[in-house]
């Protein structure tokens, strides 16, 4: 007969604690696996040491561990397993829990005593586990351990189905990163039948799972037209900000060396869009629910600084949506330094301000992004400056020379 684990001596004078320990070594000694013996011993041997061993049992624990590195691969295993049920919230025990009955024959210690009901145990108290395992732990472990190592060894088995059933919901069905170079536009039609429009030195990382749906727009921005699904949110996570829709269009820019203060921007040409902080709570039940943030509708927009705090809403016309999409730039009383940038997204501009003051200067209008040479010639004719030849094809702008 093979025994998962050796059985102890009967000694009288060891202490009360170690009685139930050796009743269970005695039973554990009647088992015959029937299924692998190595798992089913680290199992084991995982559930005693959780309750405690005494030095007899953790030598004799040891010399099974050094036995083959089978027995330490298997029980590395089956601890790492326990590792994350310690991690996992209360909701996720529950459910766990809830699988139990069906993974293991029926037994009463699996049923957590009533408030009204005493308990006492045989062993010096315990330090407190995390509260996500602590039924287990305290009800379900307790009561496997001195009927066999099968129902013990179930109960990892039910543990690592569950949590292999939420890798599996966690694993994205599509991901895949679409870049823009200097200059390039980008169309792309995602799997869902959502479109993402990119614009120029955008990057976006795009992700699809069975419950949500994902992009991260580390840099750069995007038009969006989201396939309405209110059972998989669409969120756009964008420097500090995470940006909510069930089924919209809106665009999010993110540059931090562009026209937009903090570097982010958030505009909704149709439906509601939620932008909140991306550390803030989602509601699962309501995605577009209140708290941290603000919901946008169509005509508005919102900027946000590089910590997060979001601004007042404005508005927006449909012509100033996303103008970029038909190739043209658009800036409304915006610094001259910060026009230029924008110019430099798309190409060299072959521009160079010198006088802080120059760039400081505001202009507003909308211009061919490919097109900086038409930009070139108008700017003296909307601000007191002149181009000046600075060399190696350069020019320079400077004040309008002031007549003696």
């Amino acid at each position: 007969m093979n025994r998962l684990l050796p059985p102890s001596p009967d000694r009288p004078d060891l202490a009360p604690a170690r009685e139930d320990e050796l009743r269970d070594e005695r039973e554990l000694a009647g088992y015959e696996p029937t299924g692998d013996a190595v798992d089913e011993q680290a199992a084991a041997w995982l559930l005693r040491r959780r309750r405690g061993l005494g030095a007899q049992a953790e030598a004799q624990f040891q010399a099974w561990l050094s036995e083959s590195p089978a027995h330490h691969a298997a029980f590395m295993r089956h601890q790492a397993t326990w590792a994350e049920l310690d991690a996992l919230p209360a909701q996720a025990v529950e459910r766990l829990r809830d699988g139990l009955p069906r993974a293991l024959p029926p037994n009463p210690a699996l049923t957590p005593p009533t408030p009204t009901t005493p308990t006492t145990t045989k062993r010096p108290t315990q330090p407190q586990r995390p509260r996500a395992t602590a039924w287990l732990s305290a009800h379900a472990l307790r009561g496997l351990v001195p009927q066999a190592a099968g129902a013990a060894f179930a109960v990892v088995v039910a543990a690592g189905t569950w949590l292999g059933y939420d890798q599996w919901q966690n694993r994205a069905l599509f991901s895949q990163t679409f870049v823009t170079a200097r200059g390039q536009l980008l169309d792309v039609t995602l799997p869902d039948g959502s479109n993402l429009q990119l614009d120029t030195a955008t990057r976006a990382e795009v992700s699809l799972y069975r419950q949500r749906r994902e992009v991260r727009l580390p840099q750069g921005q995007s038009a969006f037209q989201v396939q309405a699904d209110p059972g998989r949110p669409f969120d756009v996570l964008a420097g500090p900000l995470r940006i909510t829709v069930l089924g919209t269009r809106f665009s999010v820019r993110y540059t931090a060396d562009a026209a937009v203060p903090g570097g982010v921007r958030v505009a909704v040409e149709e439906g509601r869009v939620k932008v909140a902080p991306a550390s803030a709570p989602v509601d699962a039940d309501d995605p577009l629910a209140g708290g941290a943030g603000v919901l946008l509708t169509a005509g508005q927009a919102v900027n946000a600084d590089s910590s997060g705090h979001i601004d007042t809403v404005s508005q927006v016309s449909t012509a100033a949506f996303a103008p970029w999409r038909d190739g043209r730039i658009a800036f409304d009383n915006t610094p001259l330094s910060d026009v230029l940038a924008e110019f430099e997204r798309y190409g060299d501009t072959h521009l160079r301000i010198a006088d802080p003051a120059i760039a400081r200067m505001r202009i507003s209008g909308s211009v061919d992004a490919r097109k900086v040479e038409n930009f070139a010639l108008a700017l003296p004719r909307a601000l007191p400056v002149v181009l000046r030849d600075a060399g190696n094809g350069e020019r320079e702008i400077v004040p309008v020379p002031v007549l003696p």
